[in-house]
Order: structure tokens, then C-alpha cells, then sequence
């Protein structure tokens, strides 16, 4: 069991990594637009459709690794003041009867989304450039199926007592290694 939890944490790790990738892409590209627009008086066509498709997958491809650490906003309040157990229990029929339901349908919908897209070569209707729009979709579809993976991993941790759920990580626990 703990072989099956730890490949779900590397798959969120490398998840991760690929959005710390695509940071590096959203800041040449942003870059490029402010020396091309102020620079040279030639602002470019792609830069906005580029700056909110990178954003928005950026944003989910980091849910799963956020899940991983236990970083996501939490409402706890009360639950800190439980037994271990108890938390436990709460957090597991919690993720189990609502979250997990909920995120898995919206991940099945984003990953027929993006392939819609791509078998049609669906393009941004809205944008002058009209770029396609499936790279996007697939990134957030991506982030999604990390998230739903965190999650079925996080349930099981629950269902077996392995994870404390009001721990918080220090610093170094944050970054992946």
C-alpha cells in the first residue's frame, strides 16, 4: 500500500515540476511582451491568450503536489480540537462522500473537454490569434487527474491513520526534492 502511495506522490512531485517549467515559460513570455511592447512599440497578439491559458494550468497542476503537503486553505477550526481519530474519520468521510466525488466529475469533464478539442482542433474564438486550445485544457485536465490521484491517495492515508491532519509542513517539506 505504501509502494501505491508514494508513486502517487512522485506522480504530483513531477506534476509539480512541470509547472514550475511552465512559471519559467510565463516569465520569458511576459517578458518578451513588456520589451516588444514598451521596448519597441510592436506589442504581440499571443501575449494575453498565453498569460491566462499558462496561469490557469499552472494553478491545477499544482493542486495534487498542494494536496500532497497538506497546503490547500482549510477550514479546521473545530477539527483541531478532536482526537487524531476523530479528525481522521471527519476528514476521510468528508473526502469520500463530497470532495473526491466532486473532483473526479469534474476531471472526467475537463479530460472529455480537452479531447474534444484536440480531435476538432478547436481554437480560442475570442482571441484575434486564435490559438488552439487543447494544450490548455489538457494541462488543466492533467492537473485535475493529479489532484484526483492526491486525493484517492490522501482518503487512503485517512482510512489508514498514516497522515497527522493538522500538521502543517515547515518550509523545507513545501519544495519538492
Amino acid at each position: 500500500m505504501t509502494a501505491l502511495l508514494t508513486r502517487i506522490d512522485t506522480i504530483s512531485r513531477w506534476i509539480a515540476y512541470l509547472a514550475m517549467a511552465l512559471i519559467l515559460c510565463l516569465i520569458v513570455s511576459m517578458f518578451y511582451e513588456v520589451v516588444a511592447r514598451y521596448g519597441f512599440d510592436q506589442p504581440t497578439i499571443w501575449s494575453y491568450d498565453v498569460s491566462y491559458m499558462l496561469n490557469g494550468t499552472i494553478f491545477l497542476l499544482g493542486a495534487g503536489f498542494t494536496q500532497a503537503k497538506n497546503l490547500h486553505v482549510r477550514v479546521d477550526f473545530l477539527s483541531v480540537h478532536m482526537p487524531v481519530r476523530t479528525q481522521h474519520a471527519v476528514n476521510l468521510l468528508f473526502s469520500l462522500l463530497i470532495l473526491f466525488p466532486a473532483i473526479s466529475w469534474i476531471t472526467y469533464r475537463a479530460t472529455i473537454q480537452a479531447w474534444k478539442s484536440f480531435a476538432t482542433g478547436a481554437v480560442e474564438v475570442v482571441s484575434p490569434w486564435a490559438p488552439l486550445v487543447w494544450p490548455f485544457e489538457a494541462g488543466i485536465a492533467l492537473g485535475l487527474i493529479g489532484l484526483t490521484l492526491q486525493l484517492a491517495a490522501s482518503i487512503i492515508r485517512y482510512g489508514i491513520g498514516l497522515s497527522n491532519p493538522a500538521a502543517v509542513p515547515g518550509p523545507s517539506e513545501q519544495e519538492p526534492h
